[in-house]
């Protein structure tokens, strides 16, 4: 997207009375309230990572009842040190991943590219591998790599059985777990357990701090007081040990403070919000009910009379409905993804279906019009 159109949605969103899809953008002066909900101001700054980035690690270790944590500027640079750990103990090479995990889609291969690493695909289904997949792999793996949820399936969860016998069939290969656990703390109510419930599954941890939680940057690793020292000197060596990371330490305890005890909410709001979308006409939503408080949104138009419609909507009536569309692969249909967070929680599904047709008749207008050229 050109720079002056990412310009003109982010203030067409804040403008809006209304928001059903995501979160209300904020400014940079939004953001310093953020530092002092998140820990004492008048504090010294972390030297090399100790003070509030301490905080936050120790912080992460309690949520996920773990030996320790280490921060990371991204979690893309987290998640390749995860992997070389088990590679480097194991002496095997090769990890099992998602040909829809974000290792794969979203990090540029970097585990291969990086760390010499190759992968293997226990399935190509559009959900975590089974127990009997993972139990099926034919050569020596060093980690089985599960993604909760897996994003690019639409944020879809195994059920807790399913992720207890996937966990045991990892080790029974003599693999690590890890859990690429970016949204983890919004995977726990349809896992049914606890977040130190759900890590105990795993030998490591990934989570981030600006998904869900709205920190500003970084993320961390949980596991074992081993594997810990190895992430931390790991960090140093891809060039993560900054000098000074408070205003991200400081925006993710404020995160984690604020958003927590609110996803439960998210979560149980989802599927009637997902259920009126789908009575749009000619829509379609995945998983449904949603497993998280996020699930795909499909609709029979192309995507660029959808996002046009969605600024529109925002423009003229100041109601952000949905954007971020993209085509689906399908001519004619278009897809998005819909997180429901605090806006969205006053919206009953009346609401959505009276500005639905709303939105569907400036979509209308742009697909009928004719095109230039």
């Amino acid at each position: 997207m050109a720079d002056n159109m990412r310009q003109r949605r982010v203030a067409a969103m804040r403008a809006c009375e209304r928001i059903l899809s995501g979160d209300r953008p904020r400014s940079m002066r939004d953001r310093l309230a953020d530092f002092e909900a998140g820990g004492d101001l008048d504090g010294q700054p972390d030297f090399y990572g100790d003070g509030p980035v301490t905080t936050l690690e120790e912080r992460v270790a309690g949520l996920l009842g773990t030996d320790a944590a280490v921060f990371f500027p991204t979690g893309t640079m987290a998640q390749q040190v995860a992997l070389r750990y088990g590679a480097d103990r194991s002496g095997r090479n090769t990890v099992a991943t998602h040909p829809l995990g974000h290792l794969e889609v979203h990090e540029r291969h970097a585990y291969a590219q990086l760390s010499g690493l190759r992968s293997t695909w226990p399935t190509t289904s559009p959900r975590n591998p089974t127990a009997d997949e993972i139990a099926a792999i034919a050569e020596p793996v060093s980690a089985v790599v599960l993604e909760l949820p897996l994003r690019d399936a639409g944020f879809v969860l195994p059920t807790w059985d399913e992720l207890v016998a996937a966990s045991a069939a990892a080790r029974g290969l003599g693999a690590r777990v890890h859990f690429d656990g970016a949204r983890i703390w919004e995977s726990v109510p349809y896992l049914g357990h606890g977040l130190r419930e759900i890590a105990g599954l795993a030998d490591s941890v990934y989570v981030s701090f600006y998904k869900t939680v709205g920190g500003l940057s970084g993320a961390a690793l949980a596991g074992s007081a081993d594997f810990v020292a190895y992430a931390r000197i790991w960090r140093h060596r891809y060039g993560g040990m900054l000098y000074q990371q408070w205003p991200a330490a400081l925006s993710a305890l404020a995160g984690l403070d604020r958003e927590l005890p609110r996803i439960p909410d998210y979560v149980r709001h989802a599927p009637g919000i997902a259920a009126a979308l789908a009575a749009l006409p000619g829509a379609r939503v995945f998983p449904e009910p949603p497993h998280t408080q996020r699930f795909r949104l499909w609709l029979p138009y192309a995507a660029e009379a959808l996002n046009d419609a969605a600024l529109a909507l925002a423009e003229q009536e100041k109601v952000w409905f949905a954007a971020g569309w993209q085509e689906a692969g399908v001519p004619g249909v278009a897809l998005t993804e819909i997180t429901v967070s605090a806006p969205a929680l006053d919206w009953t599904a009346a609401d959505v279906a009276e500005v639905g047709e709303r939105f569907l008749r400036h979509v209308e207008e742009r697909a009928a019009a004719p095109t230039s050229g």
